[in-house]
């Protein structure tokens, strides 16, 4: 593995694909990081979600605890209700330091064949919805086209697995994280150390920083706003896709900067009853098979306490 000191730039807009899917293989084959520029989202989308964002996180907690995440892991997750206790990248044994509204796909209903399946829990807040539905909406154009440059990297010709994206499992998380206190314990993290359990995350940050990746020596980068791009990784299940070609990096975030900070991730998904398996041409598998959803379940139910079975 190949340490590095910055996180790279990959320009997407009128340029070969050929061109893009080698950034992307040298890029997500290294670091698992990347800033994508020239991405073609409306920058008015993403100016409405940080102020819808705002908004939400300004409520009073009882409203906020009205539309409480459930077990369909859609609404607020209050502070200090997660732990990343399945983390091999460190001990975490403290909660993460913040808070966060959770938007995923919008179904009519839930269904018992399909793990996560239903409905959004939205707030009262005005025009708040619309702004998230529309900032999903362009997101998964984006995922899609990301998730497609991504099977040409690692040279797949057949591309049969985006049919699992057809109907794909999104999450749109509005995070705040509050200053933490400039002596607060070493091992407690606004988001602890670790990786990412899906395929792509598409996250676009304000300018307080925070963020920072571990490279193979043990090391953390800084991941600072940049201005018209979003911070992209690759998670899990990709890395498990590309039979490891691309790499699932370890990233946290520590808030020591006395301000607010608002991020806001998308992740973009196949559908929970894929089977994820090292892709073919991708040489020999690394990997045994999995369903998505068994995964998700068990780290879920590990993390949060909203999913965590009921005692008997």
């Amino acid at each position: 593995m190949t340490e590095f000191t910055e996180i790279p730039v990959i320009r997407l807009g009128n340029r070969p694909d050929a061109d893009i899917a080698a950034e992307f293989r040298a890029v997500y084959g290294t670091t698992g990081f990347g800033y994508i520029q020239d991405h073609g989202i409306d920058p008015q989308l993403i100016e409405d979600l940080f102020d819808a964002s705002a908004r939400f996180h300004a409520l009073p907690l009882d409203q906020k605890m009205a539309v409480a995440v459930d077990n369909t892991h859609r609404g607020y997750i209050p502070i200090n209700s997660s732990t990343d206790v399945n983390s091999t990248l460190a001990d975490v044994t403290k909660p993460n330091q913040s808070a966060s509204f959770m938007m995923m796909r919008e179904d009519a209903h839930a269904d018992a064949d399909i793990y996560l399946s239903g409905p959004n829990r939205w707030p009262e807040v005005a025009g708040f919805r619309e702004a998230l539905e529309a900032y999903d909406t362009a997101m998964r154009q984006l995922g899609h086209l990301l998730m497609s440059i991504a099977l040409q990297a690692v040279e797949i010709t057949d591309h049969s697995i985006l049919l699992a994206f057809e109907t794909p499992t999104t999450w749109l998380r509005l995070l705040h994280y509050p200053p933490q206190p400039e002596r607060s314990p070493e091992d407690l993290y606004g988001s602890a150390p670790h990786t990412d359990f899906g395929c792509l995350t598409l996250l676009v940050q304000d300018d307080v920083g925070g963020l920072q990746v571990k490279t193979p020596a043990g090391n953390w980068v800084d991941v600072p706003r940049r201005e018209g791009t979003f911070v992209v990784n690759v998670g899990d299940m990709l890395h498990r896709m590309s039979n490891g070609k691309l790499l699932s990096t370890p990233h946290r975030v520590i808030n020591r900067s006395g301000r607010e900070r608002y991020s806001c991730p998308f992740f973009y998904d196949p559908h929970v009853n894929t089977v994820i398996e090292p892709l073919p041409g991708t040489g020999t598998p690394k990997f045994p098979p999995l369903k998505f959803a068994d995964f998700l379940r068990s780290e879920l139910e590990a993390a949060y306490d909203a999913h965590k079975p009921a005692a008997n």
